[in-house]
């Protein structure tokens, strides 16, 4: 199980390199943003939001 504060401050802090994408189970996502720096932060602005709203959930199921 993935946690939910975990995410938000991978996000926060590693999400323009895509650690957030790698710890929630979305690997080519995390590819993705670590080639692009974050989609030029706007993924990692997105992301962030929708860690933080819940509509970002583990690959795995939900938070624990």
């Amino acid at each position: 199980m993935k946690s939910k504060m975990v995410a938000i401050l991978l996000s926060l802090f590693l999400g323009v390199i895509g650690i957030d994408r790698f710890y929630l189970g979305y690997t080519g996502m995390g590819v993705l943003k670590l080639l692009t720096g974050g989609g030029l932060g706007i993924l990692w602005l997105i992301d962030l939001i929708r860690i933080i709203t819940g509509s970002l959930q583990p690959r795995d199921g939900s938070y624990s």
